[in-house]
């Protein structure tokens, strides 16, 4: 086979590079230093102002009770009729709460309800997996998604909730992370910011104290 002398000389500079070993442009980068700084106040606080900063609904509750209560008022003063939730250990914290208001209709339903895997404080986002008994669609198809949470489940960095996820399912790593970041937006038509697009329009995070 013939090899141009264009393509020869090409060929001889690979080969020297890489008899060269080149030093990482950014070696920091690597190692294991936070590149933004730790929060100032509690976790719990980083959140709801970096979540409602987004257009997320926060509210703080107490214990379970405090919940039950918060989540009835809220339900009842916005008129919603189809909740749809998959996830036994959520439903049981509201008792008979919503035996009428239950729905199986994903598309006609009001609000859905999920857990999370975690929060990150820094972004205000919620972060979900697939492993969960919600699976992929709850929290995206619904209008409004309504999150229940614990102050147990507070990071500050993206990277300590991956870190979370990687201890829970070690080799197991769930086929999709979502980080949610406030409601569905976007500026894309004519600069114009436009909310829930391509998913729910409101978003809501109860956070529990433990």
């Amino acid at each position: 086979m013939n090899i141009s002398p264009s393509k020869e000389n090409i060929l001889k500079k690979i080969r020297e590079a890489l008899t060269h070993s080149t030093p990482l442009p950014f070696p920091q980068s690597e190692g294991n230093s936070p590149i933004f700084p730790p929060t100032q106040q509690e976790l719990e606080v980083e959140f709801a102002e970096q979540f409602t900063r987004l257009q997320g609904k926060f509210i703080f509750c107490l214990n379970h009770q405090e919940l039950a209560f918060q989540f009835n008022s809220l339900i009842k003063k916005q008129g919603w009729r189809k909740v749809y939730c998959r996830e036994q250990e959520v439903l049981k914290l509201f008792d008979a709460q919503l035996s009428d208001s239950l729905t199986n209709d994903l598309a006609g339903c009001d609000i859905s309800i999920t857990s999370c895997e975690s929060l990150v404080a820094r972004t205000g986002s919620i972060v979900l997996t697939a492993a969960q008994a919600s699976g992929r669609t709850v929290s995206v198809y619904a209008p409004i998604h309504v999150c229940i949470a614990y102050t147990r489940q507070l990071v500050y960095d993206v990277k300590d909730a991956l870190q979370l996820i990687r201890n829970k399912y070690a080799d197991r790593l769930p086929s999709l992370i979502t980080f949610a970041t406030g409601p569905s937006r976007t500026a894309d038509i004519e600069k114009t910011l436009v909310v829930g697009v391509h998913g729910p329009k409101e978003v809501y995070c109860f956070l529990v104290d433990e």
